[in-house]
């Protein structure tokens, strides 16, 4: 569970098995809370840390995941059983609920099923939506689903499957609503991408109505191409608002009688479909963005016949929301519009801020697409690109787990720095005590660093990227001894390029991780001058920048680590 580069000296057979024992534990660890789950007991992050204090950086990491996949698993195992038909739902729900008249099962899904209905007293033809669980369903699947029918309830749009009425026959709660003969959006899609024009005809509507719902105050959190009918006039309909939130005033949730229906840190979505955000679980605010996140992500499906990201489980899918950004769409299908593909990639902006204000404007886009106009999507405003150069990335979470250890770091340095320069004081010309230094303080301090970062969670795919940079700057700062050697000049004399590899990390880490990373890197770069030009105090220059562009980026992480 806990993988990642293997830094110098990590096969050590002592490090191995203590690593091996923990990575043991924490499975059983895991595999006792997920039975808890599938029993049925409501098992929150901070129960699970007061019981295991230590491990709780590890849980902290992996709550989202495991909650994801039960959720994944509830929901399979509820489509492969369509056809068992579990005694609850069918052999003793009556022929009719009602006012209605039950006919055939037309879906279900991992909370609700859905019957073909006829409403008797109008004479008209519905579908009604139950508790999979019926008398069975627990106080939460009750107020959730209570919750999708009153969230549906209030809007009236076109293009938002209609609810008629909300009721409760023995005890099960069900609503009724429109009838929508047709496919949905995901059947569509199944058979390949769709025209350029029939996709952005398809999710002008679509946009408008999760607009109106968002002005209404409610979040839909689960917009996917399976949510979306289509009817036989090839018309769009929303569906299914089962995890559909009510934006409310502070006062008002502070009254609010029925509390909140979800708990902090509950995974509400599906992987392919789902924004960073909802992804990182309580790390990560939901708001409208997350809804348009996902119309980018069904747009990016109607281009492309697939969701933006793909892999071989669930969870995978999930570090690739997390972690990757989409392939383009013209790279998995090549007649992919170029302007429909940049709507669907600003749309699915990692950083909330870069994707589309609201619906409306992206709908807007839409529309200008079909009018053959210019579309803000391809906006380069010399201030846009400059904010979106000094931003964080969806990477830069990950420092959290580096702030305490790019402190010590800066010390380390520091000191090597001032044992250096007190050599050349001294007037030592031999090359081996500053090439032993270097090379014996940077490969120790890298083993106890990187041992002390694997202890503290999962190593993540963008930090081993950063392991890898750091890993050939300190190689490249060793060889300067050796290359100073070749070519027959004094000791130290190579010094000021120390400042330059320095600042070119930086710049590598201000791409992955915060365009924050630009200042220390302009600062290094500039450092090389004094260097340069006072080469007696060079080595204490570089060690005083070094220790200024990593302690207090650490200090800043380390703190908004703890606060968390």
């Amino acid at each position: 569970m806990r993988q990642g580069p293997r830094g110098p000296g990590t096969d050590l057979p002592g490090d191995s098995r203590l690593e091996t024992r923990s990575d043991e534990q924490l499975a059983l660890i895991f595999e006792g809370l997920t039975a808890r789950l599938r029993s049925g007991e409501r098992v929150s992050l901070e129960q699970a840390v007061a019981q295991f204090p230590d491990y709780s950086d590890d849980l902290r990491e992996l709550w989202t995941t495991l909650l994801l996949t039960e959720d994944l698993a509830n929901d399979l195992a509820s489509v492969e059983t369509v056809c068992e038909e579990p005694p609850f739902v069918r052999s003793e729900l009556p022929k009719r609920i009602g006012d209605y008249e039950l006919g055939r099962e037309i879906g279900r899904g991992g909370m609700g099923v859905v019957f073909e209905a006829r409403q008797v007293s109008l004479n008209r033809p519905v579908a009604l939506k139950m508790i999979l669980r019926g008398e069975f369903a627990t106080p939460a699947e009750r107020a959730r689903f209570r919750a999708e029918a009153e969230s549906a309830a209030r809007l009236e749009h076109p293009h938002i499957v209609a609810v008629y009425e909300v009721g409760e026959h023995q005890d099960q709660p069900y609503f009724s609503m429109q009838l929508v003969p047709g496919a949905t959006l995901a059947r569509r899609i199944a058979d390949g991408p769709l025209p350029p024009r029939e996709a952005a005809e398809l999710m002008l509507p679509v946009c408008r109505a999760v607009a109106h719902a968002h002005h209404r105050g409610i979040l839909h959190r689960d917009l996917k191409p399976s949510n979306i009918l289509i009817d036989a006039g090839n018309r769009p309909l929303v569906t299914d608002f089962g995890l559909a939130k009510r934006l409310v005033a502070a006062d008002e949730r502070a009254t609010s009688p029925a509390g909140p229906i979800t708990r902090s840190g509950d995974l509400l979505g599906t992987p392919g479909y789902m924004a960073p955000e909802q992804a990182a679980g309580n790390r990560g605010e939901v708001s409208r963005a997350t809804d348009v996140y996902a119309l980018g992500a069904i747009l990016y499906a109607t281009m492309t016949g697939r969701p933006p990201f793909q892999a071989a489980s669930p969870v995978d899918t999930l570090m690739l929301v997390l972690e990757q950004d989409p392939p383009l769409p013209r790279v998995v299908n090549q007649s992919a519009d170029p302007d429909l593909e940049l709507i669907a990639l600003k749309a699915l902006q990692k950083p909330a801020d870069l994707r589309y204000a609201t619906a409306d404007a992206m709908a807007d886009d839409l529309q200008a697409y079909l009018n053959h106009e210019a579309i803000s999507a391809r906006s380069s405003h010399f201030s846009q690109i400059l904010s979106r150069a000094f931003r964080p990335t969806h990477h830069v979470a990950v420092l959290e787990h580096w702030g305490l250890l790019w402190m010590w770091h800066a010390t380390v340095v520091f000191v090597l720095c001032i044992l250096t320069n007190v050599l050349q004081v001294r007037g030592v010309e031999a090359r081996w005590p500053y090439a032993s230094l270097w090379t014996v303080g940077l490969g120790t301090w890298a083993l106890i660093f990187w041992n002390l970062r694997r202890r503290s969670g999962p190593v993540t795919f963008v930090e081993r990227q950063i392991a890898h940079i750091w890993a050939a700057s300190m190689a490249a700062s060793t060889m300067l001894f050796a290359v100073e050697m070749l070519l027959g000049l004094p000791v130290l004399k190579l010094s000021p390029v120390l400042a330059l590899i320095a600042g070119s990390v930086f710049i590598a880490k201000a791409g992955i991780l915060t365009g924050e990373f630009y200042f220390p890197a302009a600062l290094l770069f500039a450092a090389s001058v004094p260097m340069a030009l006072w080469p007696k105090y060079g080595l204490t220059i570089f060690g005083f920048v070094s220790w200024l562009t990593f302690f207090f980026p650490g200090w800043k992480f380390h703190r908004q680590k703890r606060r968390r």
